[in-house]
């Protein structure tokens, strides 16, 4: 794939500067909800009617616990508003995935280092978790949003068929990084994949149908029908992130998007 049409379509990320995008499932039997689709097409349907879209906390329940901890996603897990959790993942200096969002310290912890200048057992002291670790807390009792800020590989795709097995469609990679979904096509080409971006049209459709995605993961703010409609049109879900109030989830709802990750207020909504 042109690395250079990549480069031409995506949007910055207002938070990193960077570019972003998100997964989808398989089609589902009419008879079914849209939320039993979306696990559908994500192969995680669960025995749930109600025709609301995937609530997926962001990060875990930071409301409780630091994002992307343990005990957030423990405590977003045990609510039973929420049907899954997304979280982010780097590498260690040791070549671990770990769960965290930023690239440096700074922010949660208040230092300077970069989450790829320690080891993952230097990072496991101050409450960092490595995926192998979030896999295990989370079991097979939710869905997982898998969001990689790089080109992770092999590390991620070793760990997450170690501890999935053949549940690993009841989870999506998704990721700003078209090259990182590319790979985990290569990869591992029955993981769901969405590609994150800040806002959707027909030319970002066509490069996450070019990375065979399911789902198309899009900021709340630029999620409208006509968004929805293009989405539809390319054979890819919707996925809104990052969702505060109640009322815009409702609205999302309404409009056809598939699954949202939520926080703040929304999470127990």
């Amino acid at each position: 794939m042109d690395r250079g049409r990549w480069e031409y379509i995506l949007v910055r990320n207002p938070d990193r500067g960077t570019s972003r995008l998100t997964p989808k499932t398989e089609e589902p039997d009419e008879s079914t909800s849209r939320r039993e689709a979306g696990y559908q097409r994500s192969g995680a349907v669960r025995h749930v009617t109600e025709a609301r879209p995937l609530r997926l906390a962001h990060r875990g329940d930071h409301r409780r616990a630091p994002e992307n901890t343990i005990a957030a996603f423990d405590a977003a897990i045990a609510n039973p508003a929420c049907d899954g959790i997304e979280f982010d993942v780097r590498l260690s200096s040791d070549g671990v995935p770990v769960v965290y969002h930023d690239p440096d310290l700074l922010r949660i912890h208040g230092r300077p280092e970069r989450v790829d200048e320690l080891t993952a057992a230097a990072l496991q002291e101050i409450g960092v978790p490595s995926l192998q670790e979030v896999l295990a807390a989370a079991g097979r009792r939710a869905f997982l949003d898998v969001e990689l800020k790089a080109d992770l590989g092999s590390a991620v795709v070793e760990v997450m068929v170690a501890g999935r097995g053949p549940d690993l469609d009841r989870s999506a990679v998704s990721s700003f990084e078209p090259e990182a979904l590319e790979a985990i096509a290569r990869l591992a080409p029955r993981w769901p994949r969405w590609l994150v971006a800040n806002q959707l049209d027909s030319v970002v459709a066509a490069v996450a149908k070019d990375l065979r995605c399911t789902a198309v993961a899009i900021h709340w703010q630029s999620i409208d029908p006509g968004a929805v409609r293009v989405a539809k049109a390319a054979d890819l879900e919707v996925v809104a992130w990052p969702v505060r109030q109640r009322p815009t989830y409702d609205r999302l709802a309404r409009i056809g998007v598939s699954a949202v990750c939520v926080t703040g207020a929304a999470v127990a909504a």
